[in-house]
């Protein structure tokens, strides 16, 4: 959708961009330019600065930036129309009732409704007399009408073509259904349903839209389950299954599961903070949605080897971000659905309230690994001990770790702490040498974030350009004084040409230099890049003369990769190149 500039400059200026921020990410500091860790990406060290002189806002790790409505659209995963939709129910902003939609939205939209409707035809086919298996299926799990009702449950009938023709009576197209994984295309170019005789368990975004479907077998067929694939409104690494139902009123805390049922079977038992992933191995960006909606988190997997594998791999990622993790042990059944059907939802309770912390959890799996009654058993696992306690950055948790070991084994604590303190050094000394790195690839700017492919190749260039377009955002009435200077023709490269042009336009129809106001003309990087020139705003130097200099340094720049190659030049050329540099330097000889 379009909409108008004083529109949008209305809508933000009701927006506090370090508040709206602030809900995601702690903040720290006060000021023009407070900063906070980057939601975008892993780091213990904040990158991600906030600037409240333009409302913007520029991560200097992942190369993240834009404004409150390219934020709103990342962290929640929305297109642009809706990202202003929602930025308007929280200022309190009519919608416009009248913007012309562009095509990605409309797809999104038509994917969003078309989800809908197949959610209401399976909930209505779980009625029906075919979907009898389905309904014994479920009161065999002890599933409740009104638990059906809340996940909106229901049935893939098994046909090949009933929900195609369903849908097709609504205006579908097959070409649609397919885009939407609805449907799949045969060998023969048919088109058959994706989901038949199943149990299906729709998923819900943050908002309450449908956006994908799982499906389980009702007998031994394979796959056991079957899950939606990404679309134009789902990417199953981003997302969690009951997520909008358990964000709400959890106190802080979540509890992650492996699959749809027993997130349903904690539900139904009063645990509602139950979440799980989605057909696939826990992601980064599942670990750092579950950092948006609570402190804490007890990872509760199948107590069976591959469950214990995954934990692990769920520790992993989560150590990268401020959550409080603990591992719930799974004791009397396998799952917390099976545990909760033998011993009731008191026994589950006290199973959760009796999780470990991650560094109990690995000292655990640790020692499970070793037969500790023997001298080589107690050695094995004080080895593996060593490297986890080493990994304990606080010293009175290290040091209780090292007292309980040592009476555990009954080793010399001080035996421990010299162990353990040699590990942590070669931990520190990896450390240090990854910094030095990173930073020697910051100074060879293999770190830089630039969508600009010529960055590298003409460095000195590029940064004068940089700041000449940072200049002029700030100053847009250099665009009248400098108008005998100013073209696009000046720039070197051809990426920051068509920076200028965009911008320049915008200026000419009076048009607000913000990041999203170019969400027609650029991409993601695109417009990560209109943030990091604004953030240039506190570097470049505010007078005529400053943007003289970027002018007079650019056409120096441009003039010197405009000229051949010595090696490539006449004799007479390249007499006439040393008598031009003489003349520069003051007639040296």
């Amino acid at each position: 959708m379009r909409f108008s500039d004083d529109f949008l400059n209305d809508l933000r200026s009701k927006i506090d961009i370090e508040e709206l921020i602030a809900r995601y990410t702690e903040v720290r500091g006060r000021g023009r330019t407070p900063v906070c860790l980057c939601p975008f990406h892993n780091e213990k060290t904040p990158s991600f600065v906030i600037y409240k002189d333009n409302q913007s806002y520029y991560c200097f790790g992942c190369g993240a930036g834009g404004d409150a409505i390219t934020f709103i659209r990342n962290i929640e995963n929305l297109d642009y129309t809706e990202a202003v939709r929602y930025l308007c129910e929280r200022t309190g902003t009519p919608f416009p009732t009248d913007p012309i939609d562009d095509e990605l939205t409309k797809r999104r939209r038509r994917c969003y409704e078309a989800n809908r409707e197949a959610a209401r035809f399976f909930n209505a086919q779980l009625s029906l007399p075919h979907a009898q298996a389905a309904r014994e299926y479920l009161h065999q799990r002890g599933l409740k009408r009104e638990t059906v009702v809340r996940f909106g449950l229901g049935y893939a009938p098994d046909s090949w073509d009933s929900l195609i023709k369903h849908l097709r009576t609504k205006g579908y197209t097959d070409n649609e259904l397919i885009l939407y994984d609805l449907a799949r295309r045969t060998a023969k170019g048919g088109c058959i349903d994706a989901f038949r005789n199943r149990l299906m368990f729709p998923i819900f975004d943050l908002r309450g839209n449908v956006i994908a479907f799982g499906g389980r077998v009702l007998d031994d067929s394979k796959p056991k389950y079957l899950n939606t694939s990404d679309t134009v409104v789902y990417k199953k690494s981003q997302a969690l299954y009951a997520l909008n139902f358990a964000k709400n009123g959890n106190n802080n805390r979540l509890i992650l599961c492996e699959g749809y049922m027993d997130v349903i079977s904690l539900h139904q038992a009063g645990f509602t903070q139950a979440v799980a992933g989605l057909g696939t191995a826990f992601t980064p960006e599942q670990a750092k949605l579950l950092s948006r909606y609570c402190e804490e988190l007890l990872v509760c997997f199948d107590s069976d080897e591959a469950g214990v594998k995954a934990a692990q791999r769920a520790r992993k990622i989560l150590s990268d971000t401020d959550v409080k993790l603990r591992v719930v042990r799974m004791t009397g059944g396998k799952d917390p659905d099976e545990i909760i059907k033998k011993f009731g939802p008191e026994r589950m309770r006290e199973i959760l309230e009796g999780a470990v912390n991650e560094t109990e959890f690995a000292l655990q799996n640790a020692k499970s690994k070793f037969d500790t009654e023997t001298s080589d058993g107690k050695v094995g696992y004080l080895n593996e001990a060593v490297l986890i306690l080493a990994a304990i950055p606080n010293a009175v948790k290290r040091d209780i770790y090292i007292t309980q070991l040592s009476a555990e084994l009954q080793v010399a604590k001080a035996a421990v702490e010299i162990q353990v303190t040699k590990a942590a050094k070669r931990n520190n000394r990896k450390e240090e040498k990854a910094v030095f790195e990173h930073a020697v690839k910051n100074l060879r700017g293999e770190n830089d974030h630039s969508p600009n492919p010529d960055k590298k190749r003409y460095t000195k260039a590029v940064k004068a350009e940089e700041f000449l377009l940072a200049a002029l955002i700030c100053n847009p009435v250099y665009l009248k004084k400098f108008e005998d200077r100013l073209s696009a023709d000046i720039f070197l490269t051809d990426y920051n040409k068509r920076i200028y042009t965009l911008i320049t336009e915008k200026m000419k129809q009076h048009i607000s230099i913000m990041p999203s106001s170019f969400v027609d003309e650029l991409d993601e990087s695109g417009i990560a890049y209109i943030s990091m020139l604004l953030a240039l705003e506190e570097q470049i130097g505010e007078t005529e003369r400053a943007f003289s200099d970027y002018l007079n340094v650019l056409a120096a720049e441009k003039k010197k990769a405009m000229q051949p190659a010595s090696s490539s030049l006449s004799d007479a050329d390249f007499l006439a190149r040393i008598a031009d540099c003489r003349k520069t330097d003051g007639g040296g000889t």
